[in-house]
């Protein structure tokens, strides 16, 4: 199992330096071919509202839609020919959620950027992050929208508890985690079918000749987001990998979850899968 293809989608609503550096990083680390994807969403108004509007005041957002593209797509080719990196650039134009997931389905791994705080008005990548794991069939990396993050998976988090998505997730990231210089399984409120905490996926780790080391976090959900995050950034964790919404994304939406609250605060790059 290789990671040969990475996806990296880029926006223009902020600053996409950081996600391209991981992706690039990624690439070369796995000898993966690397697309980039943009897409320009449709502007649609009304048709009461557009009887009112110039023709030429739609081109002209067209065109400073396709301008920004350009700059994007300019930066992207001018640092993957510097390091080397076979690279593509996609420009698509429609709806974004729809695009981006059947583009990452003909990739082995989907890197996005984590969705800032208080991102620009009416940004329509807002959910893209969540939106992606649940509906393109393949593992995510998700950004974060602060710090640099060349290179990740030197000391992968894997957050463990026992579940269907869990599992999933370690499957999914076997060629990162077989490269790791180290591995921490954390039993995060493992679940009853686990005999051990944690012990039993460090087994079936050992086998891909994956030596790893496990330890156990207890704790309500949001409180377990918050002690991963609070683990890996004392053990110098660059990567964490972990199942996501192993409850129902409504009860997550109600009354927040692990997933929610890493995709809101996380400290460090995360790979999930669904």
């Amino acid at each position: 199992m290789s990671i040969k293809s990475v996806l990296v989608l880029l926006d223009t609503a902020d600053d996409p330096s950081a996600r391209i550096e991981t992706a690039i990083g990624l690439a070369r680390e796995h000898g993966a071919h690397l697309a980039a994807l943009h897409v320009m969403p449709r502007i649609e108004i009304p048709g009461v509202t557009q009887a009112y509007l110039d023709t030429e005041i739609i081109a002209a957002q067209e065109r400073a839609a396709r301008e920004a593209a350009a700059k994007i797509e300019a930066t992207f080719n001018d640092r993957a020919r510097r390091e080397g990196i076979r690279a593509e650039w996609r420009l698509e134009k429609g709806d974004v959620y729809e695009i981006a997931a059947l583009h990452a389905r003909y990739a082995d791994l989907a890197v996005v950027g984590q969705t800032p705080p208080e991102g620009p008005i009416g940004r329509l990548f807002l959910e893209i992050p969540e939106q992606l794991v649940m509906t393109s069939g393949r593992p995510v990396i998700v950004v974060p929208y602060v710090g640099s993050y060349p290179r990740v998976g030197r000391h992968v988090m894997v957050a463990w508890n026992g579940t269907r998505e869990s599992a999933r997730a370690v499957g999914d990231a076997l060629p990162l985690l077989e490269r790791a210089e180290r591995v921490t399984v954390v039993g995060a409120n493992p679940s009853s079918q686990s005999t051990i905490p944690g012990s039993d996926i460090g087994t079936h780790l050992a086998h891909h000749g994956i030596e790893v080391e496990v330890s156990e976090l207890h704790g309500d959900d949001i409180d377990i987001g918050d002690m991963l995050l609070s683990r890996a950034a004392d053990l110098s964790i660059d990567l964490i990998v972990m199942g996501a919404y192993g409850h129902s994304r409504a009860r997550e939406w109600a009354v927040g979850g692990v997933t929610r609250h890493m995709l809101k605060h996380m400290t460090v790059p995360v790979f999930m899968s669904h």
